[in-house]
């Protein structure tokens, strides 16, 4: 990052950021995007690739990336500064998870100079969405357990298997994906990571329609993909760091605290539908004591949040706190979005499933869908792990398979496709 006296005053980037967005980006209409389809999901990531490359044209991509790598290399108060500021605006909020916040942090990390420079200058200028293939059908929260195989054959490796739950992958370029390499080492140890482009032959993508009718997620079936060698994250059989290393990126993206991303995390831009007193004042219910005390208490759930978030980033970036804190606030955050839900639901009444206007029935979906807020980022039982082991200092869970080899780890298959 930026240092010394030559760094432009936050203060004073704030306000050329001020003008330059009154003047270049159009308000934010809020809402939850409706389900419009393939052409409509195809409007939407061209869009959001559109306003990224608007802000590169403007100087404001990549505040906290490197300049090396095409970000202004400032620091995360300037991110800040710059996320406040860009508040009223549309923003191409479908970079924020995973692609910006996630797996191009983690490339920053693990990847190679020539990964770093081939990749994050086009991801700032829009040109590159990414997705993570992490889980699997048969893995469940345990990441170490994965069953898709990747052989070296020469200077290449071959890949086979299947990931699930993928994000956007239909929409995406590039994922970054963990692969077992090495059957015969304990299951943390013979794990590595690639770059795969998500389009190309041996590549089969599924989009699962979910209870409220997204089909943001989606299954992957990998025969014999070629992944250079060149395109290993980190180094053969070390993937399991690098993974660490994303999953703490992705646990504060999730929560809120990322110093890569601009405005509210997107899952899939669906983000939120408009806040409670909105809700209340369109039903006309904002004189009933129970509505506004729900509608007070959603204000101190958000604004409660908000000061986690700046005081766990700040102790992060000082050090005054370990990496898995960023556990904290992905924990906060999912019993945050569940009880904001239920409080939607109660303002909202029959009207969220059966109103005579489309805005309301959004919080009828946001409800159908709060559970994902508990699992995405991993589950909300997983940080209760993390913080109990790794910041508390408690026994850590017992695990009979930790250091047999992962050829004698009993387990389920995958299903037979043939």
């Amino acid at each position: 990052m930026a240092m010394g006296s030559d760094v432009e005053p936050v203060d004073v980037f704030a306000a050329r950021a001020r003008a330059w967005l009154a003047e270049n980006m159009s308000p934010e209409l809020g809402g939850v995007r409706r389900d419009e389809g393939e052409e409509g999901d195809r409007r939407f990531a061209a869009r959001a690739r559109q306003l990224q490359r608007r802000l590169w044209d403007g100087g404001f991509a990549g505040i906290a990336f490197p300049a090396a790598y095409g970000g202004l290399g400032l620091t995360p108060e300037h991110q800040r500064a710059f996320t406040a500021e860009a508040a009223p605006y549309e923003m191409p909020r479908l970079f924020n998870v995973p692609t910006l916040g996630i797996l191009a942090a983690t490339l920053l990390d693990c990847g190679t100079e020539e990964q770093k420079r081939r990749h994050l200058p086009a991801i700032l200028r829009g040109e590159e969405l990414w997705v993570q293939f992490l889980s699997e059908p048969s893995g469940g929260s345990d990441l170490a357990g994965c069953l898709t195989r990747a052989t070296r054959d020469g200077d290449v490796w071959i890949l086979n298997g299947s990931k699930i739950w993928s994000s956007g992958a239909h929409r995406s370029d590039y994922a970054m994906i963990l692969a077992r390499t090495d059957w015969d080492a304990p299951k943390h140890r013979g794990l590595t990571m690639f770059i795969m482009p998500v389009h190309q032959p041996g590549v089969q993508i599924d989009r699962i329609k979910q209870v409220n009718g997204s089909m943001e997620f989606c299954q992957e079936f990998f025969d014999d993909v070629v992944i250079p060698g060149a395109d290993v994250v980190g180094g053969v059989n070390d993937g399991w760091t690098v993974a660490s290393r994303l999953l703490v990126h992705e646990r504060a993206a999730v929560g809120g605290g990322s110093p890569y991303v601009t405005g509210a995390m997107s899952a899939g831009g669906s983000g939120r539908p408009p806040d409670l007193a909105w809700l209340a004042r369109h039903l006309g219910r904002q004189e009933d004591p129970l509505v506004r005390q729900m509608v007070a208490e959603a204000h101190v759930l958000e604004r409660v949040h908000e000061q986690f978030v700046a005081r766990l980033t700040t102790g992060l970036e000082t050090g005054y706190y370990p990496p898995a804190a960023g556990a904290l606030v992905r924990l906060h955050l999912g019993e945050n979005a569940v009880r904001m839900s239920d409080l939607s639901m109660r303002i909202a009444g029959p009207d969220a499933v059966a109103g005579d206007d489309d805005v309301t029935g959004l919080y009828g979906q946001w409800y159908l869908g709060r559970q994902a807020s508990c699992l995405g980022g991993g589950s909300t039982e997983m940080a209760r792990n993390i913080i109990s082991e790794r910041i508390l200092g408690m026994p850590r869970e017992f695990a009979a398979d930790r250091q047999l080899p992962f050829s004698q780890v009993r387990r389920n298959e995958l299903p037979d496709r043939s």
